[in-house]
């Protein structure tokens, strides 16, 4: 996103420095109750466990995202945080995708699962797991900024 010129801000549930499903520590630029206020194009939910639980288990976190949709802002997840948006009502009658096993159908009738790197449906965006990472992150920038910056983006990022 920062390679695309996108302005953008992390923001932590807590104080804590947040230690990502593998081991690495991540240290946020402010705490979300510092941005609840402000205005977002778009919100992108890191994926991994236990962090995509704290997520859905945060009132905010779910607000916010409601928020967001409803003023026309974008809303992405990858690998388990796509349940997050299906928690807070924002994959109902979509498409999307998740990491295997994450979203039950039968627990969301209203969503079609897709077997898709990425999927975009609206102003939704889901991706799968950590394989699908670049694709996700590609996606999300030509979402915002358009093909061509994704293109010289990917460029330079030599992936083929």
């Amino acid at each position: 996103m920062r390679r695309a010129d996108i302005e953008v801000t992390s923001a932590a549930l807590d104080e804590q420095p947040i230690t990502a499903s593998r081991g690495v520590v991540l240290l946020a630029d402010c705490l979300l109750d510092e941005v609840m206020e402000q205005d977002f194009d778009m919100i992108v939910l890191p994926g991994g466990l236990p962090g995509a639980d704290h997520l859905d288990n945060d009132e905010r976190i779910r607000n916010k995202l409601q928020q967001l949709a409803a003023n026309g802002a974008y809303t992405a997840a990858i690998c388990a945080a796509p349940k997050v948006l299906a928690s807070a009502g924002l994959l109902q009658d979509r498409q999307a995708t998740a990491y295997p096993g994450v979203l039950d159908a039968s627990q969301y009738p209203a969503t079609t699962l897709l077997n898709q790197a990425t999927v975009v449906d609206g102003k939704v965006i889901t991706s799968r797991g950590p394989g699908t990472a670049m694709d996700f992150a590609l996606q999300l920038i030509e979402q915002l900024v358009g093909v061509e910056k994704r293109q010289q983006v990917e460029a330079a990022l030599v992936r083929v």
